[in-house]
């Protein structure tokens, strides 16, 4: 019987336009076709019954093990039994290696190598089109399996022979030392895909990656250290989640995973949200992939230059700039572990969240720091964002957390106002511009001491959540990352002491904040939230406690360096989206930083810290 993994247990592979979860039992639970946001093919990570699944594992009771072929996103699983051992490797390729076949990307492969002795593995392909929502057909023929639904259709190629049993097909690979078998599935065409170019396949694929992390070594990025490695793996997962053809890059593979377990805290993750601009810009320069922040902000600014009114923009985009993401429930589907509801879509996408304006102007003023000229059409946007945020800076929003309770005056949305007004007076006066700096200069001063005199407790001696309330927030840790104040500011240092007294848990981890936010239940520590901690603590000369905090942080990523949204302070176990790009966009940073705070030194690209007070 099938059983749900913990999400540690799974590894990711990817083509840049979609990616797939495979479990340390060789199943693949999650899967969607031909997009990372497109209904799920497999997804029995969100019902082991109902959501469909295509797995090789051993028949009989074994041990398994899971790497990726050295920085690549080529995973390989080893089962051992008592009778011999056996590796699974499996791979997408990736676009633009068969010139006439627009959708050759679109397959998984999976290459099965008999080490030692006998293995016995059981071949179970079930797929669910739609989230399983759509009836699936299955036809054999000489050449394979092909499973239609609707428009849809996969073709499976395999060594095993398979018989159909309901929606399904099932067979056995009986192997001995030194045999080879290869499983393909192609999505998108009723045509079969030759096994045997599987191995040039493989060899192409393992070169791409290696390729695109020496390009990046090339520029001399910094790369020594103690999490060399874990570096080196959150930059291959953001890349995997960046679509290449619109820059976009999802906020996570999943959605639905929960915030705690038979919790009703979950959501879909699969879209570009807007405030990862800066966040996600900042660490891909960080480790020197320029390329790909490039694109990133070019997307965004895509976005931006076709919106008449900037009022309108939105929080979030599909990945392709899609605009309707209405929320829906998928009630035939019981979630991870139970915990309902299944979701698709987001709510939240129509929700007013001020901050958002900060984020696209830094992301802008950042591309002259990468050495690129802002344009007069960048500089026109600018222009219409600032214009827009010395009107509605004063209103109350709902905030960086997308609370569904009440709107309130937000602190973070009020520093990222005042971060709108501080670069675009930077790239005014970059471009000369002053003709537009008084009403700016006005403006800024203004939110700074609103933030100074509403959005700081005297009694606590931090800042804290909102005008209107007393709470903590982790996000009081990004004023001076942002620059409204210097690291060493009292009230910094307070804040971050009341960090450690409030929201750090016992094994050194950073929740969000602790109060009601108009959500049933409760959530686990926040992973981006304790790096914000790491960061806060290095650029301020804290390096000892830094170092400590990040140690602890770090031990929770999974045997392959992939870490979710939250960790279970209970349990140890991740929790939320997986993997998810803002705590490995959070990891990258504060390995940087606190590897500059200790005294490193490198040659290449200074650290972008987003103040420029390093």
């Amino acid at each position: 019987m099938k059983k749900y993994k913990k999400l540690e247990d799974y590894g990711i592979i990817g083509n840049l336009d979609t990616a797939a979860l495979v479990g340390n039992d060789g199943s693949i639970d999650w899967c969607c076709f031909p997009h990372i946001e497109s209904p799920s093919v497999f997804a029995a990570l969100l019902d082991k019954d109902k959501g469909g699944y295509f797995s090789v594992t051993p028949v009989g009771p074994y041990r398994s093990s899971q790497n990726y072929i050295d920085r690549t996103n080529v995973l390989q699983t080893k089962f051992t039994t008592s009778a011999g051992s056996a590796v699974l490797t499996d791979f997408m390729p990736l676009k633009g290696w068969d010139k006439a076949d627009k959708l050759s990307h679109q397959a998984v492969y999976r290459k099965i190598v008999c080490e030692q002795g006998q293995i016995d593995l059981a071949v179970s392909f079930q797929p669910r089109f739609d989230y399983a929502r759509a009836k699936t057909v299955l036809k054999l023929d000489d050449k394979g399996i092909l499973a239609t639904s609707n428009s849809e259709h996969i073709f499976l190629k395999s060594s095993a022979l398979l018989k159909i049993e309901n929606a399904g097909a099932k067979g056995i690979l009986s192997m001995k030392a030194g045999d080879v078998a290869w499983l393909a599935l192609q999505y998108g065409h009723e045509r079969p895909l030759e096994t045997q170019n599987g191995e040039e396949l493989l060899d192409k694929t393992v070169q791409f990656w290696l390729g695109w992390v020496h390009s990046c070594e090339e520029q001399k990025c910094v790369f020594g250290g103690a999490w060399h490695n874990l570096i080196i793996r959150s930059g291959l997962v953001l890349k995997l989640l960046n679509h290449q053809e619109t820059g976009a890059i999802s906020a996570a593979l999943t959605t639905s995973l929960p915030e705690v377990i038979g919790g009703n805290r979950n959501w879909d993750y699969r879209y570009n949200w807007i405030r990862d601009a800066s966040f996600t810009v900042q660490a891909l320069y960080n480790v020197g992939h320029i390329k790909e922040a490039k694109n990133h902000l070019n997307w965004f600014m895509g976005i931006c230059h076709i919106l008449k009114d900037i009022s309108k923009t939105q929080i979030l985009y599909g990945l392709h700039g899609e605009r309707a993401l209405d929320e829906e429930e998928l009630s035939h589907l019981s979630g991870y572990r139970n915990s309902r509801p299944v979701r698709i879509g987001n709510g939240a996408v129509g929700q007013k969240q001020l901050d958002i304006y900060g984020e696209l102007v830094s992301a802008i003023y950042d591309t002259s720091r990468f050495g690129e000229e802002i344009s007069e059409k960048l500089w026109r946007l600018v222009i219409k964002i600032v214009n827009y945020v010395t009107k509605v800076w004063t209103t109350k929003d709902s905030g960086i957390w997308e609370v569904r309770s009440r709107p309130q005056n937000f602190v973070y949305s009020k520093l990222m106002c005042w971060v709108a007004l501080d670069r675009g007076i930077k790239i005014a006066k970059l471009r000369d511009k002053d003709f537009v700096l008084d009403t700016w200069l006005v403006a800024r001063d203004e939110i700074k001491k609103a933030i100074l005199e509403k959005g700081f407790s005297p009694r606590l001696n931090s800042f804290v959540q909102s005008f209107e309330t007393e709470y903590l927030d982790a996000t009081g840790l990004l004023i001076p990352l942002m620059g409204l104040l210097p690291f060493d500011d009292p009230k910094i240092q307070g804040t971050v002491d009341a960090v450690f007294k409030e929201l750090l848990s016992k094994d050194g981890l950073v929740y969000r904040y602790k109060n009601d936010d108009g959500l049933p239940g409760r959530e686990g520590a926040f992973l981006l939230c304790s790096f914000w901690l790491v960061d806060v603590l290095a650029l301020s000369g804290r390096a000892e406690e830094a170092e400590r905090i990040f140690s602890g942080v770090v031990k929770h990523a999974g045997p392959l360096g992939l870490l979710a949204e939250e960790i279970d302070v209970n349990s140890g176990e991740m929790l939320g989206n997986y993997p998810q790009a803002f705590s490995h966009i959070g990891l990258i940073n504060s390995a940087l930083y606190l590897g500059k705070a200790k005294g490193r030194k490198e040659i290449g690209p200074n650290l972008v810290v987003v103040n420029e007070r390093l």
